[in-house]
């Protein structure tokens, strides 16, 4: 028996990098390589908007008859009208990987939602939540606006109050919140010296030139109101979409929406839609350039090669 072949304990994979440097085509690849090498393996979603059902277009979510036959988690996991929260994300994508090795498979982590991604691969924990001073927090954000919170958390913890948008009334309201149930807030941030979760863990980060992703993202985002964005956002308009905390302020969705009642036009929404995206990658390319030990590579690689060298 070849080292290639020879049995091992089930591992964690995790295919990460900003949108549109094609990290779903890998995460197939890699499955597929784990498979010919006589393992098993099946992939679990990291994308936060690919959790809610319906929202196909805009979010690039990979059709069911596209995923050649391997096992999918956590797509299409909510309504539009709920709340991707990531300390239920957290809980729900360890439990589905705990699974997937208990079938004896390997789990591919993917998706490029640094704070979900990295609160699966890093012990990474989250303040206590009480419904009770939430609410009276909404009824007051509702009451008086995101302002006058702000300006409450900014005089009682300056350091977080820096890294939320003034604007955000739910990330105001969560951090005065944890604050008010003596926590500490957490900032949404990765962990200083991040440790793994699972100590068989392997990163693989998918990077693509700034040039040439920006126009893959320029390109994408005109694909999608091609491909009927309009109508899929009108169809998750009647079933709630709106009514949404979550999924209704997803980039591409918004600005559909926002052009469905007249407030932009489609080239507006549309150029509107690519900035956002732009400025997302980045975003992202910063976050998992923090990650420790992952191996760098680009879209089209070979995952067999990839399989291997981690054997």
């Amino acid at each position: 028996m070849t080292a290639a072949t020879r049995p091992r304990a089930p591992r964690l994979w995790a295919v990460v990098g900003a949108t549109g440097t094609g990290k779903t085509s890998l995460s197939l690849d890699l499955a597929e390589a784990i498979v010919a090498r006589g393992g098993r393996a099946e992939i679990v979603n990291a994308d936060a908007m690919q959790l809610y059902r319906g929202m196909d277009i805009g979010t690039a979510k990979l059709p069911e008859s596209e995923r050649r036959g391997i096992p999918h988690h956590l797509f299409d996991a909510l309504d539009p009208t709920e709340d991707a929260a990531v300390a239920w994300y957290q809980t729900t994508a360890r439990a589905a990987i705990d699974e997937i090795h208990g079938r004896g498979a390997d789990a591919v982590l993917v998706g490029g939602s640094g704070l979900y991604v990295s609160s699966v691969l890093f012990d990474f924990r989250f303040p206590p939540r009480d419904r009770a001073v939430r609410e009276r927090l909404e009824a007051e954000l509702e009451a008086q606006g995101p302002g006058a919170l702000f300006a409450r958390l900014r005089e009682l913890d300056a350091a977080t109050a820096e890294r939320v948008d003034p604007r955000n009334g739910r990330r105001i309201v969560r951090a005065l919140e944890v604050l008010e149930m003596g926590e500490r807030t957490h900032g949404a941030a990765l962990p200083d010296e991040p440790v793994l979760w699972r100590e068989d863990t392997v990163i693989i980060g998918v990077a693509v030139p700034r040039d040439e992703l920006v126009a893959r993202l320029d390109e994408r985002v005109l694909g999608m109101w091609r491909d009927g964005l309009l109508a899929e956002v009108e169809s998750l308009r009647d079933a709630g979409l709106e009514r949404g905390v979550t999924a209704r302020r997803a980039i591409g969705y918004a600005q559909a929406l926002t052009q469905l009642q007249g407030g932009m036009t489609e080239a507006e929404a549309i150029a509107e839609t690519q900035a956002l995206t732009r400025r997302y990658a980045r975003r992202q390319v910063s976050w998992f350039r923090r990650y420790a030990g992952v191996l760098w590579t680009t879209p089209g690689a070979n995952a067999a090669d990839l399989a291997d060298s981690t054997a």
